[in-house]
């Protein structure tokens, strides 16, 4: 279940303390979700109108406003992201350059600078980097930075899956998908051991 390229990588989490099937059940479970199975590396914000009145509503209050941005990615992130995390305003482009990155989708130029500056890495000229060579390590940072490791201490509960992913997602979007993962990895990591 878990991929190969991932698991390659076991021995870098350990220096995030992502270090025992607990914490990494819970690490996996999360960025699978936000990545699409460790597929996606880039937040691409393709939406409809409808979809922007839905996940969006505070920047799309009326159909007007969302139909102008319907299907226009860059547009919709430069929206969505000014003005905040870090991002210029909505004329900067900061929003699309400093959109979620890597497995957990690192999203804002705060984000970007401070991650790029604890791996000595420029990643305000080259974010791209993020989704393209650190997509794990971007996400092992974000989770220890938030002190995810004390959470997923807590236990094997679907509240400690709904504590994390509120810290990740802002909400409890995917819940019942991220308890599956986690359910499933923590299984995998036990027999494992």
């Amino acid at each position: 279940m878990i991929p190969e390229q991932i698991k390659s990588q076991f021995e870098n989490l350990k220096s995030f303390g992502i270090d025992t099937p607990l914490r990494l059940s819970h690490f996996l479970a999360q960025t699978s979700h936000e990545s699409g199975g460790f597929k996606t590396i880039r937040e691409n914000l393709n939406y409809s109108a409808k979809g922007l009145r839905s996940i969006f509503p505070k920047y799309f209050p009326t159909d007007l406003i969302a139909l102008s941005y319907e299907r226009k990615p860059e547009k919709i992130a430069n929206k969505v992201y000014a003005n905040r995390m870090g991002n210029g305003d909505e004329s900067s482009g900061d929003g699309w350059k400093f959109r979620g990155a890597g497995y957990i989708q690192l999203t804002g130029k705060n984000n970007f600078e401070a991650f790029g500056k604890s791996i000595k890495q420029d990643l305000i000229l080259h974010p791209e980097a993020v989704a393209i060579e650190y997509p794990l390590l971007s996400a092992a940072w974000f989770w220890n930075t938030h002190n995810l490791n004390k959470i997923a201490d807590l236990g094997n509960t679907d509240d400690v899956v709904k504590q994390i992913t509120k810290k990740i997602n802002g909400g409890t979007i995917g819940l019942q998908e991220r308890i599956k993962l986690f359910n499933e990895y923590y299984k995998e990591l036990l027999q494992n051991e």
